[in-house]
């Protein structure tokens, strides 16, 4: 586990959606870092489509993302 600096805004942000959604300030980065991850390893889903891989990869094994659903996958 490390620190990440973030900006200001960033943490307001943090600070606002994570009272909004009940989380704390860590799990709402925690989130935001893996839909972000997800996202940019598979670009063609939708905001739905990454909930429902992080929701898979809770079912498998305690949240870890798998290497496909982390983009991958293997010809």
């Amino acid at each position: 586990m490390g620190i990440v600096k973030i900006s200001e805004q960033m943490h307001e942000n943090l600070r606002v959606a994570s009272v909004a959604l009940s989380r704390s300030i860590n799990a709402q980065a925690e989130h935001w870092l893996r839909i972000g991850m997800l996202a940019e390893a598979n670009p063609t889903l939708d905001y739905n489509a990454l909930c429902q891989l992080l929701m898979r990869a809770a079912q498998d094994g305690g949240g870890r993302l798998s290497e496909a659903a982390m983009g991958r996958q293997h010809a």
